[in-house]
């Protein structure tokens, strides 16, 4: 995944210092929507989104920005680990439910940062604030301390940033690099770090705590296409 990602910056850059002239002077708002793809080992992501951009600093090079992005996550045989921050920092405290299939679908407001190197190219990062997630219930199995017990699950309703183990349910972000092939059309590639969590009808983890919320950490390689309005 990592060389996909160097190389494709690399023929990004190339490109971009060859065609910079060719497309009007950066401006200081833009807004587009995105739709992308993330692919990893047994589960994956299709995402789209709304992003406002205010560009800023020398010829407008920096941006800040935020929208919203609906993301839908799919895993198969995933196993989620214990969610809450007390639990998923010690191994020894971490319990496991294993899911078969797993469908999770989430609205986030977020915040979007970055830099354009030109016209055409730009590298960002961007990471989910705040939103919900639907989805269908789903049977699971919880193992704990080498026993297997049956469990139902479905997705975190209320999902919220407050950093590492501390988040609440499902989250998307992604460093990225977007190249624009014309005014209207770009595409971007980007590493993807997706936090999906499901939340079991009864606590089904007691010790050393009561829990009932169960997360995945899904690193995907991403590709997609932006239109641009302005």
């Amino acid at each position: 995944m990592k060389r996909v990602l160097i190389l494709a910056a690399i023929t990004f850059v190339t490109i971009s210092f060859v065609n910079a002239q060719s497309l009007a002077p950066l401006s200081k708002r833009q807004h587009y929507v995105d739709l992308s793809a993330g692919f990893g080992s047994s589960q994956a992501g299709i995402v789209a989104g709304y992003f406002h951009n205010w560009h800023f600093g020398k010829k407008n090079r920096l941006f800040i920005g935020t929208g919203v992005r609906f993301n839908s996550y799919f895993g198969s045989d995933i196993n989620f680990l214990s969610a809450p921050s007390d639990l998923a920092s010690e191994e020894s405290k971490t319990d496991t439910l294993a899911v078969p299939k797993s469908n999770i679908f989430a609205t986030n407001v977020l915040i979007n940062l970055g830099y354009s190197f030109n016209s055409r190219l730009q590298a960002g990062f961007n990471i989910d604030l705040i939103g919900f997630s639907l989805g269908s219930e789903k049977t699971a199995s919880f193992i704990a301390n080498g026993s297997t017990t049956p469990a139902k699950a479905k997705p975190t309703g209320f999902n919220l940033l407050l950093v590492g183990n501390n988040d609440i349910g499902t989250l998307n972000s992604e460093f990225y690099l977007r190249y624009r092939i014309s005014p209207k059309i770009g595409i971007k590639a980007a590493y993807q770090y997706f936090f999906a969590e499901l939340k079991t009808d009864t606590k089904v983890q007691t010790i050393p705590e009561k829990n009932d919320r169960f997360r995945n950490k899904a690193s995907l390689f991403n590709v997609g296409i932006s239109y641009f309005f302005n």
